[in-house]
C-alpha cells in the first residue's frame, strides 16, 4: 500500500478547486448525527474524518430510491464521495456482483460507478452497533475504495488502493509520498485498537457462516418473539447498504420506473391470485434472514451483511438483529 501526505490546509484548498470539476458528497457531523452532504466551499471545514458513519448508506448513490429507466438521460459531472465507511466499501461489492453481471449489466450502476471517486475513511472508533469485525472486514479499505484518507495532526493522509485513486492524485497538488515510518505505524495502532474495540463489544457474535447455519437450524418460536414488535416499515431493508431489491413499475408513454421494494413489505411476494408465502410477519421477518446469510452466500462470493448496524439504529421496533443471533447461539 501507498501514502501520501499533504498539509491540511492545502487539502482544502484542493477541494475547493476540484469543486469546478466535480460533484463531491463528503461525510458532515452535526450536533445530530453525521451523514453526507454536497459539498461547497463554505462547508469543507465542516467534513468529518475518520469517525464512523454516515447515516445514508453509499448504495443511494449508485440505486435511487426512485428513477425512470427509459427517460432521457443529461450529461452529469464527475463526483467524489469523500468519508465512505468500509461496511459501505465492502457492500459495493456485492452490489457489483448483481448489478455488473456480464448478462444482465445494468448501465446506470455502471455509469455511476465509472464516474466516481470513492475515497473512504478509515474509521477510529465505533458506535454502539458496529460489528464489521465479527464478520472478518476491517474498519479500514485496503481495496474497491480509490483511495483511503486519515486525518493526523493537521495533514491529510491518502491511502491508494486503486489505479483509478492513483491517477486521481496526479489532480492534487503538493502531495508527496510518505517515508516517515512513524506515521505509518500510528495508522497501524490506530486500526488495531480500533479492530479491539469491536470484538470486545461484539463478544458472543457469531460470525457471518456460523450465523447462516443457525438461522437454517431455527424454530419458528424465535422469529414470532423477534417480530413481534415488527411494524414492517421496511427502514431496516431500505436502510441496508446491501438489500437492492426493487419494482419495475410502467407509466404512461411507455416508461419504466425502477422503485426500491423491502421484502418487510406486506404484499412483497403476493402474486395475481392473491397468494401470499410471506403474509405472516414472522415469516417475512425470518425471511429477510434468510435471503442474506443463506441464499446470497450460495450465488455471490460477497457477503450480503457487512455489520454496518444500521438496521439495528433504524428500526421503530427496537429490534436488535445481533441479540436475536447471540440468542439462537446460546
Amino acid at each position: 500500500m501507498s501514502y501520501y501526505n499533504i498539509k491540511k490546509e492545502e487539502w482544502d484548498k484542493t477541494l475547493e478547486k476540484l469543486l469546478l470539476s466535480y460533484n463531491i458528497f463528503a461525510s458532515i457531523s452535526n450536533e445530530y448525527s453525521q451523514d453526507y452532504e454536497l459539498l461547497t466551499p463554505a462547508t469543507i471545514p465542516a467534513i468529518s474524518y475518520n469517525k464512523p458513519k454516515p447515516v445514508t448508506p453509499l448504495k443511494s448513490f449508485y440505486l435511487p430510491v426512485k428513477e425512470n429507466v427509459t427517460s432521457t438521460r443529461e450529461a452529469e459531472k464527475p463526483r467524489i464521495i469523500l468519508g465512505a465507511p468500509n461496511c459501505d466499501i465492502e457492500a459495493l461489492c456485492l452490489l457489483d456482483e448483481i448489478y455488473l453481471d456480464e448478462i444482465f449489466d445494468d448501465l446506470f450502476y455502471r455509469h455511476r460507478r465509472e464516474n466516481t471517486i470513492t475515497i473512504s475513511s478509515d474509521c477510529f472508533g465505533i458506535q454502539e452497533h458496529c460489528h464489521c469485525q465479527s464478520y472478518n472486514i476491517k474498519p479500514y479499505s485496503t481495496k474497491n475504495a480509490d483511495l483511503a484518507i486519515i486525518l493526523n495532526n493537521g495533514s491529510i493522509i491518502l491511502r491508494v488502493n486503486t489505479a483509478k485513486g492513483e491517477s486521481f492524485l496526479n489532480e492534487i497538488d503538493g502531495i508527496k509520498p510518505i517515508s516517515d515510518d512513524s506515521i505509518i505505524s500510528f495508522i497501524d495502532s490506530q486500526h488495531k485498537e480500533t479492530e479491539a474495540q469491536l470484538l470486545l463489544s461484539n463478544k458472543g457474535l457469531p460470525d457471518f457462516q456460523t450465523t447462516g447455519i443457525l438461522i437454517n437450524g431455527s424454530g419458528g418460536d424465535i422469529w414470532k418473539k423477534y417480530s413481534s414488535n415488527c411494524v414492517s416499515c421496511g427502514a431496516c431493508t431500505t436502510i441496508c447498504p446491501t438489500c437492492s431489491c426493487f419494482l419495475l413499475i410502467d407509466k404512461p408513454g411507455f416508461h419504466k420506473v425502477k422503485q426500491m421494494d423491502a421484502c418487510q413489505y406486506p404484499g412483497f411476494e403476493r402474486v395475481a391470485g392473491g397468494e401470499d408465502v410471506l403474509h405472516e410477519i414472522s415469516v417475512r421477518f425470518r425471511n429477510r434472514y434468510m435471503c442474506k446469510y443463506i441464499w446470497k452466500p450460495r450465488k455471490y462470493k460477497s457477503l450480503s451483511c457487512t455489520g454496518c448496524g444500521r438496521c439495528i439504529e433504524a428500526c421503530i421496533g427496537k429490534i436488535n438483529k445481533n441479540e436475536l443471533f447471540m440468542e439462537l447461539a446460546k
